[in-house]
């Protein structure tokens, strides 16, 4: 976010309802969404917005503790507590901002995470003449008006009606005024406290992506739009240990008798120090040696299933998933046809797969190079990563 000095553009997101709609243990803006949360999608579409300075979030007060993991890495002001009614928490969050030399508000549902910078455009251009602007869509479909016994009683024309959406924008002195004015009113938007008082507020072009996620069927869309446009990568890792003392080598997670040991700063398992760094590799996120280096002896002797698991958190907190591993084996010995299961159940605990997503295989070089004059083992490791695409309209991700 870029940061002015005066007269400062800031996006309120209001996030502070129960969502009884939606059900399930956690409100909406919590519910998880490629990862991570629907809130988190929300707020970071607007702290990437190159026109948008602050951003405040209200928040229900038995949530700080959900809010704070949800929007961590986010840069923001620090969030204000809400009220009964959503009306209630919009005024509290706009009466924060009065001391930040704040001109333009965009107050936005926290359960919207599809809001572009399209959107945002528009919202923010229309002020610069307005008075209060906002995004919506003309409405395509017939309009029936029903009864309580779900009878058609008629049909409504459609003609100049549009379904509105947020950001919906003001100037702050105005909207807090006409807040404060019609405190306790039950009143559905914001905008309508403009229109009550008699003040135009100018439409700008909304998106049907921006649409607000209410029940377990609008977060079940908002999956598939993300899927749509996610994207697959691979890694690829290779590692090579030479033998030295001992009686036994481990070999993914699993200890193998053998007439020799394995030399390595850690437990040595070439096996799953490749897969580290095929993991790695899918995301662009270096090599074992840069996240676990040899010289601190804190990884000495270490279990090699904890550079795997640190592989896994990154991609997971990238909101990605692993589909499959692919591990190959060189070595003339020991035998690993035999430990060849329990090889695919740990990789499969570590990662938590199934084990139909996991391969171990091995091979000799037929008595080729230090494999095949038995001074060594190699292993090569091939995984495929999903990774959460760009969400509908916004920017790409940093």
């Amino acid at each position: 976010m870029t940061q002015k000095q005066t007269q400062r553009t800031t996006a309120l997101i209001v996030a502070a309802g129960r969502g009884h709609r939606f059900g399930g243990p956690l409100p909406k803006q919590y519910a998880r969404l490629a990862g991570k949360t629907v809130l988190y999608h929300t707020v970071k579409a607007f702290s990437q917005a190159h026109n948008v300075d602050l951003v405040r979030c209200v928040i229900h007060p038995d949530d700080q503790d959900l809010y704070n993991e949800s929007v961590q890495g986010l840069d923001l002001l620090p969030p204000v507590m809400g009220g009964a009614e959503r009306q209630d928490s919009v005024r509290l969050g706009l009466e924060s901002l009065t001391s930040l030399d704040v001109d333009k508000v965009l107050i936005h549902d926290g359960a919207r995470p599809f809001v572009s910078q399209a959107v945002i455009d528009g919202v923010l251009t229309a002020l610069d003449t307005a008075k209060a602007a906002l995004p919506a869509l003309r409405v395509a479909d017939t309009l029936k008006r029903g009864n309580d016994q779900d009878l058609i009683k008629e049909t409504v024309s459609r003609e100049d009606l549009y379904r509105a959406q947020t950001p919906q924008g003001f100037h702050l002195p105005e909207i807090i005024e006409a807040h404060q004015k019609f405190e306790g009113d039950p009143l559905t938007d914001d905008a309508q406290l403009f229109e009550s008082l008699g003040i135009p507020v100018t439409l700008s072009q909304g998106s049907h992506d921006n649409y607000k996620i209410t029940t377990g069927e609008d977060l079940m869309r908002a999956e598939r739009l993300i899927t749509i446009s996610s994207e697959t990568r691979m890694g690829m890792g290779f590692d090579v240990h030479t033998f030295g003392d001992g009686n036994f080598v481990t070999l993914c997670g699993i200890e193998i008798p053998h007439d020799f040991g394995l030399v390595g700063h850690s437990d040595a398992d070439v096996a799953l120090h490749a897969l580290t760094d095929a993991l790695l590799g899918a995301i662009g996120a270096g090599d074992i040696g840069q996240h676990f280096p040899p010289s601190d002896q804190q990884w000495k002797g270490a279990k090699s299933f904890q550079f795997v698991q640190h592989g896994c958190q990154l991609i997971r907190e990238r909101g990605g998933k692993i589909i499959n591993v692919d591990v190959t084996l060189i070595c003339e010995a020991p035998k690993v046809w035999p430990h060849r299961e329990a090889m695919i159940a740990k990789i499969a605990e570590i990662l938590d797969l199934s084990p139909d997503r996991v391969s171990v295989k091995a091979t000799t070089t037929e008595g080729l190079g230090f494999t095949g004059r038995k001074e060594g083992i190699a292993a090569q490791a091939l995984v495929s990563v999903q990774l959460p695409g760009q969400l509908p309209g916004q920017l790409p991700a940093c």
